[in-house]
This record gives C-alpha cells, structure tokens and sequence, in this order.
C-alpha cells in the first residue's frame, strides 16, 4: 500500500483561519469546504486510493491562482495541483492538510493564429477542445490522450503526456510552445512564447512533464498542425502475443513512420468488440491498429508495404479500412478500450513503462507469465510504435489480497522495462504510484540532483508533496 504523510498538526488546528483566509481570496463558489461536496476531489484515475482534503479552490483566474499559492506558502499549507483528475498515476492524490487547487473554471481559448500555427488557451481547456476549436480552419493539436474527451491541456503539460499519435507527432513537450506558469510564493511569469526554441536555458523543458512540484501553469501557448489529406487504419491480427511484438519490431525497423501503431491482446480485444463492436478478430490473441496519412496514393503505398511486412508473420487476418467511417470505428474500440476493460473486471491497475521496441516479445511473453505467477488476469493495449506499455491489470479492491498482488504484480512489469533498457513512465508520470520505484532507474546521487531542482522552486516543499520522490530516506521531505 502506498503511504502519505501525516498531516501537520498545526495546519489542522487553524483549518478554520485557513478557510477564513481563503474566502476572502476568491469568490463564495470558488471555495468548496463541506464534506459532501469534497467527496468528488478525494481522489484521480488512480481510484484505488482516496483521501480527503483540507479544502478546494476553483480559481478563475491566474491571479486568483496567485494570491491563493501566495496565502497557503504563508501559512505553511500543502498544494495539490488539479485539472481534470483522470491522472492515472495518482498525481492529485490529495493529502489530508492541502488544499486542492483546481483548474477546471479556467477554460477559455484566448488566441488562435492560424498564420503562425499557434493556440494561446488556458490551463482547464480539454485536450480536444483545442483540436475543436481549429479544425474548422483545416488544423488540429496532435497529441491525443485516450482521455482527451476530459483530459486538461494544463495537465497534460504536467504529465507531458502523449497519445495514440506521439509515433509521429511526438508528446506534449513537442507541440508546446510556453506556458504562464505560477510559483508557490504567487509569482507570475511566461516561459517560452509564441515561437520556437526561444534563447537562453530551457526552462519550458523543465516545466513540463514536472508534475505540479515547480508550479502550476495556468495558461499554455501550442502549436496547431495542418491537417493532413486523409488518413486510413488498418487492423492486423496475429495467433500469438510475441508474434505480434516482432511484426511491430519489423515496421518500425522497415524505415516505416506510421501516424500510430497500436497493441492490443485477447482480453482487451473481446473487450473492445464488445463495447464498440468494430468488427475486430475475435480469434487473434494479438492485434495491432496502424494508421498512416497523405494523399490517396502515400495511403495505398504505405499500407500496401505494412501488409507485407505483416505477412511474414504469418497473420490470421488483415483489413485496411476504405473509409473514414471504418477508420472511426477501428479508433472507437482502441479510445474506448480502458472503459471497455472496466466491464469485464470491478478493478484494474494501468501501468505505464516504456521499452526499446526490440524488446516487445521478450517482454510481452515475460507479463504473461507473471499473470500466470499472480493468478491475475492483465489485458495490454499500449502504443506499440514507440514501446510505451499500458498492461492493465484485472483485480478487485475490495480484496486487500488481490490488491497486494496487483501492485507487487505492476512493480515486477516496470522493474522488467528498466532492466531491458527502458522507464518507468512514457506518459501518465510518477505520481504516487511509481514514486517508490525511482530507485529502480535513478542513483541516490540522481535523485539528489532532482530534490534540489524541487527546493529552489519550493524550498519547503509545499506543492503536490509524497509524489515522484521516494518517501523512505527523503530528508528534504522531512524536513519540511
């Protein structure tokens, strides 16, 4: 089980003067104090672990965000970033003595220049609201969670997350341009801007993916693409999971770009059929979904080269979609695939480890013999193109045994990702769920180096503590 820290004594004691201080920082609504009401904020994706906060502000306003971190760094109050709460690594976990900051009032787009390609939107805007917003001028925003129906851009910045589309586009960190960011004593500044590669160091890059230790932003500048001609999937199933993995290993090693390139087994297939009914194979152990994008004739090529490829592998079954309509619908069972896997199981742990492609069947065959191991049932879907790994684990929560070997079950998969020359983490971030594997991929020196970039933003450690450092031997934690 993972542990928080003990709330501060003292904190809890002046919750009343903390309330009072707060009320008059921020409009009525914006501050939530009754239990009823914080229920909804007691926990993220990462549902298996609930706690309630001292309190939640839903400021407005950047300001309104500045004068609130402003308040709880004066009075030694813990901060707790949050956008929408679908972080599945348990990353607004709240503690028991912080407040809750949440940006989901703020959601206003607040430029779009379509000449120099670029979105000025604040921080509670959905990941695909941006893409809404352009789409009609022929532009999208590329990254693309699987919760980018709810998902936050401003999370998304902190998680630096990704999607079925990073194989070609890249993560957030790529299509990110700058961010108004706040720090904990209320101070306001921009970083980076309205261009690329702005001078001197790269602070846009230490932001993001900082998973609400720095700061919070509050307002994101990104990037916006045209989009392409046309894009077409295709599905290409296979008898075996390790099969599978070196058909992905020869595609990426063919030279081959595709837009995306996805993994799915017989679990998460039937799953996915069931709720989306988009045709997939139902007797394939292993499935992937391809996409690639250009011109009618780039589009027959391309996939006239993957079906070759996946021959040689001796597939059960291919189809190419002839149209935009069947492409949806391949999409609509892999957007839906973690809901689907939640009818099928009361309780389910996503990991999240990256790995180099070439080692997909070795560590593929290795997560079915662990489910073997565990006696629990795991159904993968990830983004195979680029190795990032999403094996969910069935179990249910209301067995404190089954619990126990879900977790140590994920430990042993991301610990197997950093011994075949992976991490931890491709996009969903560390959390609380990973925070006591760090030690597993960083040196004691390491983890120094990262504490000490953490003090100088938040010397006494105030926002979004107990997650991404070990708390065993964390002394800068202690001592704060």
């Amino acid at each position: 089980m993972i542990r928080l820290p003990a709330p501060k004594p003292e904190v809890m004691a002046r919750r009343p003067q903390i309330l009072a201080g707060l009320a008059a920082l921020v409009p009525a609504d914006a501050l939530i104090t009754e239990e009823l009401r914080l229920r909804p904020y007691e926990t993220d994706g990462l549902a298996a672990y609930r706690q309630m906060p001292l309190a939640v502000v839903l400021p407005r306003t950047t300001e309104e965000v500045a004068a609130v971190l402003r308040f709880c760094h004066q009075q030694g109050v813990r901060v707790i970033p949050r956008g929408a709460g679908t972080s599945l690594s348990g990353g607004a976990l709240p503690l028991a003595d912080a407040v809750v900051v949440g940006l989901m009032r703020m959601n206003h787009i607040l430029d779009i220049n379509f000449e120099d390609r670029y979105a000025v939107v604040e921080a509670g805007v959905t990941n695909i609201g941006i893409t809404q917003a352009v789409a009609g001028d022929g532009f999208f925003y590329a990254p693309d969670p699987s919760s980018q129906l709810a998902c936050m851009i401003g999370g998304n910045v902190m998680m630096n997350s990704g999607g079925a589309h990073c194989l070609k586009y890249g993560v957030t960190a790529n299509n990110l341009l700058g961010v108004k960011f706040v720090t904990i004593e209320g101070e306001i500044f921009e970083v980076g801007g309205t261009h690329l590669d702005g001078a001197g160091y790269d602070w846009l890059g230490l932001i993001t993916g900082s998973e609400g230790q720095l700061g919070m932003v509050t307002e994101v500048t990104v990037r916006i693409l045209r989009g392409p001609e046309g894009a077409r999937a295709m599905l290409a199933a296979f008898s075996s999971i390790p099969i599978a993995g070196q058909a992905v290993d020869a595609i990426i090693g063919s030279g081959i770009i595709p837009v995306a390139l996805e993994f799915m087994d017989r679990p998460c297939i039937h799953a996915c059929e069931a709720f989306a009914h988009a045709g997939y194979p139902l007797d394939a152990e292993a499935m992937l979904i391809i996409e690639v994008e250009g011109s009618v004739a780039e589009q027959d090529a391309l996939l006239a080269r993957i079906r070759d490829i996946c021959a040689q592998f001796s597939p059960i079954s291919m189809k190419v979609a002839e149209s935009a309509e069947q492409s949806l619908a391949i999409w609509k069972g892999r957007k839906g695939a973690f809901g689907a896997v939640g009818r099928i199981s009361p309780d389910y742990l996503c990991m999240d480890g990256t790995i180099p492609t070439g080692e997909l069947p070795f560590v593929l065959g290795r997560i079915t013999q662990m489910s073997e191991q565990y006696g629990l049932g795991v159904a993968n879907v990830f983004h195979a193109g680029d190795g990032n790994l999403h094996p969910l684990i069935m179990f249910d929560a209301n067995d404190p045994a089954s619990f126990a070997k879900a977790e140590a079950f994920g430990a042993d998969i991301l610990k197997l990702c950093v011994e075949v020359g992976g991490c931890l983490t491709g996009e969903h971030g560390v959390g609380v769920e990973k925070r006591d594997l760090m030690t597993v991929q960083f040196t004691a020196d390491e983890l120094d180096l990262q504490r000490a970039i953490k003090s100088a933003f938040d010397p006494a450690w105030l926002l979004n503590p107990a997650k991404v450092f070990p708390l065993e031997g964390n002394k800068v934690l202690d001592a704060a």
